[in-house]
């Protein structure tokens, strides 16, 4: 299907690629890569970037379209998406090419083209692949771009997979990539309302101990992720963040790599959570996401019971 949708975008007429809400490193590098191979590629961020992803487009002089409404098209190219709840209302995807690499969702059926590929640690993976199945090149500042993506998207490869690893080190030897010119992107301070931010959820954590491990779940307004891998870090295996705005919630979770061997797989327990509130969820077995209207409070709960009941049955199943 790679092929196909390559053919696609080499077709004339302007492409749209949008991002999900809060875009990361591997979406914006993504975009980029495709913008740089294919050409006449806007890149749409209607729900913003992240700080890294910002650092990103500020160094690579990558340029993004932050406006609320969608930029002339005669395509939609939507990447790094897991669920259409992810993307502003309204917009039309009957003619969309949906690329992603988080677990398949049905939401995204009635799309043109949908390729997913959740083996895959990043994106930028198979942006590269993409790329390669249009017989075009990836340029040095898109596969520097890629990297990046790469790196953030595995926790500077902590949770990368073989099939990764080979993909950077090919970028890395292609383009005489040094190591320090990627991590140099990530050489920045956390800025001083991340860090309040997580102060403040460590403050309004709850915990619950399911045999040896410990779930964990908090409220704030802002940077729900880094949150997330903060409570991490305090010592939950598994962690839960979310945030009121409105009527519209939105909640981020984290896993240690030790409970994800064991079973646990975030994506399919918020994507079911999604599903039980009429919502829209996914993601890794580490690390997902889940979006939608409703009471935050409430959907936390769910999730911490539905997290509970998995570690229970897990636990039952290794005596």
């Amino acid at each position: 299907m790679l092929s196909s949708i390559a053919a696609e975008l080499s077709k004339d007429g302007r492409t749209v690629a949008v991002l999900h809400g809060n875009a990361d490193p591997d979406a914006v590098a993504s975009a980029a890569a495709v913008k740089d191979a294919f050409g006449n590629v806007t890149i749409w961020t209607p729900g913003g970037i992240d700080r890294l992803a910002k650092i990103l487009v500020a160094e690579m002089g990558i340029q993004v379209v932050e406006a609320p409404e969608p930029p002339p098209r005669d395509r939609l190219l939507v990447l790094d998406t897991s669920g259409p709840e992810q993307l502003p209302e309204g917009i039309d995807l009957t003619d969309a090419i949906v690329v992603d690499h988080h677990s398949r969702n049905s939401k995204w059926d009635s799309a043109r083209f949908y390729y997913t590929d959740d083996s895959k640690s990043s994106c930028a993976e198979i942006v590269v692949e993409l790329v390669k199945a249009g017989d075009r090149r990836i340029s040095r500042d898109s596969a520097l771009a890629l990297m990046l993506g790469m790196l953030t998207d595995t926790g500077t490869f902590k949770f990368s997979r073989p099939a990764m690893l080979r993909a950077y080190a090919g970028l890395m030897e292609e383009h005489g990539i040094h190591m320090d010119e990627v991590l140099d992107l990530l050489s920045v301070e956390t800025d001083i309302s991340e860090r309040v931010s997580q102060l403040r959820g460590a403050q309004r954590l709850k915990y619950w101990k399911v045999g040896e491990h410990i779930v964990a779940a908090s409220q704030g307004s802002a940077f729900e992720a880094s949150v997330c891998k903060g409570l991490i870090s305090l010592g939950a295996d598994i962690a839960f963040v979310g945030s009121q705005r409105g009527e519209m919630f939105r909640i981020s979770a984290r896993a240690t790599q030790a409970v994800v061997r064991k079973g646990i797989h975030l994506g399919k327990l918020l994507g079911d959570v999604g599903s039980e509130t009429s919502n829209g969820g996914g993601g890794h077995p580490g690390a997902a996401g889940l979006t939608g209207k409703g009471d935050v409070e409430a959907i936390l709960n769910i999730s911490v019971e539905n997290a509970v009941k998995v570690l229970r049955k897990l636990g039952s199943s290794g005596d």
